[in-house]
């Protein structure tokens, strides 16, 4: 753009002998309305011009909304430091100083077509990484939407949070530290008289882990030898296992029916609630816990291999007796481990005396109210791993 038609004329005979398609005008008015018409690469303009100015155009220029990249030089016979800053505080990209020298233009004009094919590339490869986050985000999205799903039917394995029978109560609390987890907590009736309660934690995170759950969940599931690998049928009725043949039960079919490299802790706890007694296993899971009416807490077990690590491991049953008033809980380590602030973890120590301070609490309300002092502990209710607890409350025998 020049008001010189004379110079305009140069310059246009310079460039068309090299490929370029040129278009003039004699003031900033008629070269904006130019550039609105046409699809513009690449602006000379002189800078001294009547009305608009090279800098008032170049500075206009920029102000237009446009998902295109014009290179602007100006030309000017001002060389000073102040008129070339503000020439490129307006948007200016180069400087040709007149009278022009052919050679050096074309120069100019190369190196300001190279910018430009360097900056449509990148646009074009900024289009497709939108696309492509675009598509990934839908991806998510959907990922997402199928993770709640998971979540809901995860918890949907929680048949009942809170049952009740005349000699006592059971409750459960069931928090993934993600979408979904590795925990799983429960319990089913064996016959008339008993109760199995159990809990168990299959390592990692995740819906492998959340797969395995479901799978272990279905073998202790139901009041039937068909669908319970606790229970079988007596002459009497059901009849259930001994917590230790339910633990090597499940150990076999995990290494040789589910085939994973997980493995899983566990605890597992047959309770008659019309003598108290309880029989138990623990195979790696943190020990079960008997909270005294005094409020004592006494730690069970020794310990255990987890399941599904070593074909043929045995495993320790051992007994107990709960007295009306006394209450077996079944945590993970999810609880004894969850660090403070500093790291230092919970344990058992620490578990133990908030069940002190929270002796007076029961059912639902005792374990909500563990959640919020192990939140306090934590610092924060963003566990760094699935938390689960399975309480059984025992009143003694009905009458």
């Amino acid at each position: 753009m020049d008001d010189s038609r004379a110079q305009r004329m140069l310059v246009e005979a310079g460039l068309r002998g090299h490929g370029f398609t040129v278009h003039h005008a004699a003031s900033g008015a008629e070269a904006l309305a130019l550039c609105t018409r046409i699809e513009v690469d690449l602006v000379l303009s002189d800078w001294m011009m009547p009305g608009m100015t090279g800098v008032d155009f170049c500075r206009a220029l920029r102000a237009r909304p446009s998902d295109r990249y014009i290179y602007f030089i100006l030309l000017t016979s001002k060389s000073d430091k102040a008129a070339v800053a503000e020439g490129l505080d307006v948007g200016a990209d180069d400087f040709l100083a007149k009278p022009l020298d052919p050679g050096e233009l074309r120069a100019r004009v190369n190196a300001g077509a190279r910018v430009l094919a360097m900056e449509r590339a990148l646009r074009g490869s900024n289009l497709l990484l939108s696309d492509a986050l675009a598509k990934l985000q839908t991806l998510y999205d959907s990922l997402d939407r199928d993770l709640v799903e998971a979540r809901n039917l995860q918890q949907s394995l929680l048949r009942e949070r809170h049952h009740r029978t005349a000699e006592g109560r059971v409750s459960l609390l069931l928090r993934p530290s993600g979408p979904v987890g590795g925990d799983m907590v429960g319990f089913f009736d064996i016959g008339a008289r008993q109760t199995g309660l159990y809990a168990f934690d299959v390592s990692g995170h995740g819906v492998t882990s959340a797969l395995m759950t479901a799978r272990l969940s279905g073998l202790l599931t139901g009041a039937s030898a068909d669908h319970n690998i606790a229970i079988s049928v007596g002459p009497a009725g059901p009849v259930g296992h001994p917590p230790e043949q339910v633990a090597a039960a499940m150990n076999r079919l995990m290494l040789s029916e589910i085939q994973t490299e997980r493995y899983v802790t566990l605890a597992y706890a047959e309770i008659d609630r019309l003598s108290g007694v309880v029989r138990m296993v623990q195979a790696g899971h943190p020990h079960p816990m008997i909270q005294h009416a005094s409020g004592r807490v006494s730690l069970l077990g020794s310990g255990g291999l987890p399941v599904g690590l070593l074909e043929g491991a045995e495993y320790s049953g051992f007994q107990t007796r709960l007295h009306p008033g006394e209450r077996l809980l079944l945590v993970s380590d999810g609880v004894t481990e969850c660090p403070d602030p500093s790291g230092e973890e919970l344990g058992h120590e620490g578990l133990e005396r908030i069940l002190r301070n929270l002796s007076d609490l029961h059912d639902t309300a005792l374990l909500d109210a563990l959640m919020w002092e192990l939140a306090r502990w934590h610092g924060s209710e963003d566990f760094p791993d699935d938390v689960s607890c399975a309480l059984f409350e025992y009143d003694g025998p009905a009458g």
